[in-house]
């Protein structure tokens, strides 16, 4: 369906682009008004279907690098998701906007997202809630809340392996690490551990994902209409949760202390008023999305590249056995072990820099300014990529090479590495995702060693990068 879908909206645009064709030869190629060089592409649509259909084809930063060479510039004009656009690439590019955040730009994402994420605030905008709400999660992601978190993360991974792998002769990889890193979300914002409770929630949060940045069509099939259909059926259930906590909490069956979920419903603002029942839905949603994510994808393409690469995945397995080997028998990690492992973070690294779970983000102009000599107009998405430093060898030589030694010492130089983001919009959840990708990673090379049976298996980028058949593998327990 959602093939058929992409082929009527591909004609569709043709069709309607023939009749326009003189206005679009216009709109090509040199700015006018000293705007960035570009173009605007088809009428209605833009450049979307290029950009969102490089990434269908395993080559999200071609959009990028094209446009790049052909001109000559590390900044261009495009129009996407119906937008006037302008590309920043490369790290001045990121240290601009992450470093003129509510000064000369602000974070941005497409109407569809609200669809899909419709607020049930009145009072205030989608932005000014999400402002509301990156002023509350930094209480759950101190240093001194994360080392709670290491225990509990090795708790429900060792369930997890014991669930979905010990005793199989081969696994699908990426629904396996998209279930762990959701286990670990449901369990740490709304104290929701049991499997069957979680695997209800899985299907849904799935088609929500992938609907979210699409093409906004809601017809049945699309991506988009599936996703709306998701979004309404999780905060359904959501709703029913917060509503048995608030009895919970008024009957001591909760403490006020044990998730975000509690800390939202007892916590008021500055004129003293509580959220409402279906504002903490919402924002629970938004957090299950965004905790669970990128880190599954990263655990995903660590399976990958450990696969591919023995004596990578040797170096992780000596750190990771050394730490194991020091623990007593059913002694969970702790925060010291997680600083040991400083090798496998290394190879996280590596990972997430050639395989970013967030390819990049927008952001909108507050006022008209000037960047590298062009004039960005008030009003116009600005999108920065994490590929146009990832894989760029002025930033990173040899870029398509695995090599985990590039974060040793200092590491990378600023604004190159960005696969959380940068500046005020930085992840906050970045530390969260590096606790579960390193107690992933000790289960991981404990009990196996593996190889893949798809050696070529294509990556599909929508709107994170997926092995097209979920990367299927083979397994080899070590023997006791």
């Amino acid at each position: 369906m959602e093939v058929l879908y992409v082929s009527l909206l591909s004609g569709l645009v043709v069709a309607v682009s023939l009749g326009l064709h003189l206005l679009l030869l216009k709109n090509k190629d040199k700015g006018g008004s000293g705007l960035p060089p570009g173009r605007t592409g088809w009428p209605v649509v833009g450049e979307s279907l290029e950009f969102l259909s490089t990434g269908w084809k395993g080559h999200p930063e071609k959009f990028i690098f094209d446009r790049i060479s052909r001109y000559s510039s590390s900044v261009f004009r495009t129009h996407l998701l119906g937008e006037k656009a302008a590309v920043f690439c490369g790290a001045a590019g990121n240290k601009f906007l992450f470093s003129n955040e509510n000064k000369l730009v602000r974070a941005w994402w497409p109407a569809s997202v609200d669809k899909v994420f419709p607020s049930s605030s009145e009072t205030s905008s989608s932005q000014e809630e999400a402002i509301k709400m990156r002023r509350m999660l930094p209480n759950f992601f101190k240093p001194e809340a994360l080392q709670r978190y290491v225990g509990i993360m090795d708790h429900i991974a060792q369930r997890h392996f014991a669930d979905g792998w010990d005793g199989k002769q081969e696994v699908v990889v990426f629904p396996l690490t998209k279930n762990y890193t959701f286990w670990l979300a449901c369990r740490l914002f709304v104290s929701v551990e049991d499997p069957a409770l979680v695997n209800k929630f899985g299907e849904p949060f799935a088609e929500l994902a992938s609907g979210l940045i699409s093409i906004p069509v809601d017809l049945p099939g699309t991506p988009f209409h599936k996703a709306i259909k998701a979004s309404t059926y999780i905060r359904k259930e959501l709703h029913s949760i917060i509503k048995q906590r608030k009895i919970d909490l008024a009957d001591g069956k909760a403490s006020p202390t044990q998730d975000i979920l509690s800390h939202m419903l007892l916590t008021s603002d500055e004129s003293g008023k509580f959220m409402q029942e279906l504002d903490i839905a919402d924002k629970i949603l938004g957090l299950l999305i965004g905790g669970h994510d990128t880190a599954s994808s990263a655990c995903a393409f660590v399976v990958k590249y450990l696969a591919e690469l023995p004596h990578i995945y040797d170096g992780v397995y000596k750190e990771q056995m050394e730490i194991a080997n020091s623990k007593k028998e059913g002694e969970l990690l702790n925060w010291d072990d997680i600083q040991k492992m400083k090798y496998s973070w290394n190879v996280a690294c590596e990972v997430l820099r050639l395989a970013p779970p967030l390819q990049g983000a927008f952001r909108e102009a507050l006022s008209e300014f000037m960047y590298n000599g062009f004039t960005i107009p008030k009003g116009w998405k600005l999108y920065w990529s994490a590929n146009s430093t990832h894989i760029n060898p002025e930033c990173f030589p040899d870029p398509k090479k695995f090599d985990p030694s590039r974060f040793e010492g200092t590491g990378p130089a600023p604004y190159t590495f960005v696969p959380f983001g940068g500046g005020p919009r930085m992840c906050p959840g970045k530390e969260d995702a590096r606790l579960e990708i390193l107690v992933f990673m000790h289960h991981l090379v404990r009990r196996f060693r593996w190889e893949k049976i798809i050696p070529d298996e294509k990556i599909v980028v929508n709107p994170m990068p997926i092995p097209a058949k979920g990367l299927p593998v083979r397994l080899y327990p070590h023997k006791a």
